[in-house]
């Protein structure tokens, strides 16, 4: 499961609770949690791009609620929690969407 730690004010991302998780879903087949982990950080990255080009309310809310429903089933929490966050705030919030970029940069670098 993915992790969040909090320190003062930052967030920080375990990634590798992903990997765990993938592991314990698939087993020990390092093929298939590669491509899992892969699929999970290219559909929540291009669930990031539709919240950052959407220009209304309910594009806004659908592809926040898609990228949740996405951490969810992959038990990403901080992920999960980051798409919270978008729900509950205002559409276009620049600061949700750095976080969320900075929460991907995490996944994919590790």
């Amino acid at each position: 499961m993915l992790t969040a730690f909090r320190y003062s004010k930052a967030m920080v991302y375990d990634p590798g609770a992903l990997s765990a998780s993938l592991s314990a879903a698939v087993g020990s087949d390092p093929a298939l949690v590669a491509e899992l982990r892969l699929a999970f950080l290219e559909s929540a990255a291009r669930q990031v791009d539709l919240m950052s080009r959407s220009r209304c309310d309910a594009n806004w809310l659908l592809a926040s609620s898609r990228l949740k429903s996405l951490a969810a089933s992959f038990g990403a929490v901080g992920m999960l929690q980051l798409a919270d966050e978008a729900i509950d705030g205002a559409p276009g919030d620049p600061v949700v969407l750095r976080k969320l970029n900075h929460a991907l940069e995490d996944f994919a670098g590790s």
